[in-house]
């Protein structure tokens, strides 16, 4: 086993560096793109020891090694939904996976995704646990993370949990409307202790723990009149107010540990959080800070959530830290990948020790350990090996919609083709108020890997630019929204890029309701569309948010915003205009998706089949919206890769 541990870190630490040139990258295997990172997550314990997740040959194990980098205990999670792994002193590793679960008829939903955390010590001979696994009175699953905290040399966790009812025929089970109440656990004995209650069944409660362990605020909203109030410790309201749409959460407690740091955001569609400050003595009044920022991230310390930084990547130093020397850290460490996109993952509590990792052109992905006191960067690992270097070259263009707003795009080309005439694909991102950057983006290099051009427009709504900008995609599903995606195509057309007529439209999500309407809604532009998990039919999906979240005043009119009128949701659903397709269909679709339920593809391919359209609809088993799955990713990509090379050949 051990020869096997150095196996795994000569693969991680070795392969695929290549700097020799590359004609064509079709040697490169579609699973190079489509498969989970080499390196899915990594962590660092206080004393520095490192956990990473990540394949070694054909399987994933979760790996831990000492400060010499040497292996001391593994496990083997095959093909687990790995959500996060996190130290709990140096004891022990946290990780959080999550299943997706059939919900009984009582439910609104068919299923629903469930969180649960296993326990995994450092020494091999102890076992794994699960929390909750052995108290009948909590279901199996958590609801919340509160933070890790060490009280008297000993490690507990917090989270919320599901208390259950005992019932006349001997057994426990979930009485419906029940929510969850928060637990710490004692990580030695996996012993759960109940320290704050549910909230009744019209209410929703958040939780901050302080450095003690004791419960520091709370944070109570009402569902019927959207009325919240934080609290402190002693119960004394500290401030309060009305969101109807319940989106306001504690994040933690300022630098010195005497306020409340907390975020609300307006509107239940859009990105337009806002975050506060407010005293834990209720002496004072909640002050907004980071007003003037675009805050990408926020950094809190595990040892007690108090606030460390931010990031906003539109400034030139995009790190932010509270602490001088930590600023100082960041900013070498950023001048010393500037030609990359960078991220700091984790850090040892003195910030001297720091995981980081890096992508863009030249670069698939790679993770570093970082040593403030050497100024050392030490590769531990890429998360594409077969790749490496081999990227297809990224870049950003610019171009402006025909009623006149400027729109940024991502481009990938194909490495070492002349950029003239090329097959195109537009990719829209899901959301739709997200964004695409200059990042490696496993399905764009997938195609620009066989000879095509794929371009990324930011269409209006996405997250790129301010807050007009966003709100400029309300009510333009199927409209503006959609011809921002072709206004595209013509620009880069102009330039002698793309061949127009040589275009499969490819999206997931909110980007496969687009790659719908661009062969629905839209004609004579694609040749195919490509739809992973698209909204098919507006009205549903908005009578089915309703079901699963009980949408109020508030909500509601968000989403008469962003997709307009009721009266307006036929038009602009691809359903009810699949007999206007004017170009063939690939739908794809994970059958345990919790977000775009599997019908929406299923009633649209029923839609196509009755209006005699051509179109192919693959199912994807055990699979979520987030395509957790290797091998059912890589079923997604090899689909869609044939399908746009039967109807648009790059050759």
């Amino acid at each position: 086993m051990q020869r096997l541990f150095y196996c795994f870190l000569f693969l991680l630490l070795s392969a695929g560096y290549s700097s020799t040139p590359h004609a064509q990258e079709k040697s490169i295997p579609l699973e190079a793109y489509g498969s989970l990172s080499a390196i899915e997550f990594t962590a660092l314990s206080p004393q520095g020891l490192l956990a990473m997740l990540g394949q070694i040959n054909s399987q994933r194990m979760l790996v831990m090694f000492d400060q010499e980098m040497k292996p001391i205990n593994a496990l083997q999670v095959g093909d687990m939904k790995v959500r996060s792994i996190t130290w709990a002193g140096n004891e022990q590793l946290l990780l959080t996976r999550s299943d997706t679960q059939e919900l009984d008829p009582r439910f609104v939903r068919e299923n629903a995704e469930f969180y649960n955390i296993m326990i995994i010590p450092v020494d091999p001979q102890k076992p794994f646990r699960l929390v909750f696994q052995d108290d009948p009175e909590i279901m199996n699953a958590t609801f919340g993370w509160y933070g890790v905290r060490q009280k008297n040399g000993r490690w507990f966790a917090y989270v919320g949990g599901m208390p259950l009812t005992f019932s006349n025929y001997g057994k426990w089970y979930y009485e419906g409307g029940t929510k969850p109440a928060l637990y710490e656990i004692d990580l030695s004995k996996n012993q759960a202790r109940k320290i704050a209650n549910s909230p009744s069944e019209s209410q929703w409660r958040d939780w901050l723990i302080d450095e003690d362990g004791n419960v520091a605020a709370t944070l109570e909203w009402e569902r019927n009149n959207g009325r919240w109030t934080i609290k402190n410790g002693r119960n004394r309201k500290i401030w309060e107010g009305e969101n109807y749409d319940g989106d306001i959460a504690l994040l933690g407690f300022s630098e010195n540990g005497q306020n409340v740091i907390y975020f609300e955001k307006s509107s239940a569609i859009i990105d337009d959080d806002r975050y506060f400050t407010v005293p834990l003595t209720g002496n004072g009044e909640a002050e907004e800070i980071l007003s003037d920022q675009n805050v990408d991230a926020m950094y809190w310390s595990p040892k007690n959530s108090r606030f460390l930084g931010w990031r906003d990547d539109t400034q030139d130093d995009p790190w932010q830290f509270v602490a001088p020397q930590w600023q100082a850290s960041a900013m070498k460490i950023d001048r010393a990948f500037s030609d990359r996109n960078l991220a700091i993952h984790q850090w040892t509590p003195d910030f001297q020790r720091i995981i980081v990792s890096t992508n863009g052109n030249n670069d698939s992905g790679s993770q570093y350990l970082v040593d403030i006191t050497t100024l050392e960067a030490k590769l531990i690992g890429q998360e594409r090996p077969k790749i490496g270097n081999r990227v297809n070259p990224i870049s950003t263009f610019e171009y402006t919609a025909q009623d006149g707003l400027e729109i940024e795009a991502i481009l990938t080309l194909p490495l070492n083709l002349q950029a003239e005439n090329l097959p195109v694909i537009p990719l829209p991102h899901g959301g739709p108020h997200s964004q695409d950057s200059e990042e490696f983006d496993w399905w764009a290099q997938a195609f620009a890997s066989r000879g095509y051009a794929v371009l990324q427009p930011n269409f209006r709504g996405s997250t790129n630019r301010d807050d007009a900008f966003k709100e400029a995609g309300y009510g333009e599903w199927g409209g503006k929204m959609q011809t921002d995606l072709s206004d595209g195509l013509n620009a880069l057309a102009d330039k002698g890029v793309i061949d127009p007529s040589r275009a499969c439209i490819v999206g997931a999500s909110y980007g496969g309701y687009a790659a719908l309407a661009g062969v629905t809604l839209q004609h004579g532009i694609y040749k195919c569309a490509v739809a992973v998990a698209p909204v098919s039919d507006i009205g549903l999906f908005y009578r089915q948010e309703h079901l699963q979240f009980g949408i109020d005043r508030r909500r509601k009119a968000n989403y008469l915003e962003e997709f307009g009128p009721t009266n307006n949701f036929g038009k602009i659903s691809p359903r009810n205009h699949a007999e206007d397709a004017d170009a063939p269909i690939l739908l794809i679709h994970g059958r345990d998706d919790t977000v775009v339920p599997y019908v929406h593809s299923k009633i649209m391919a029923d839609a196509l089949k009755d209006a005699g359209k051509p179109y192919k609809m693959v199912d994807l088993m055990n699979e979520d919206h987030w395509l957790s799955h290797a091998e059912t990713r890589n079923q997604m990509l090899h689909e869609a890769m044939d399908f746009v090379q039967k109807y648009n050949p790059a050759q």
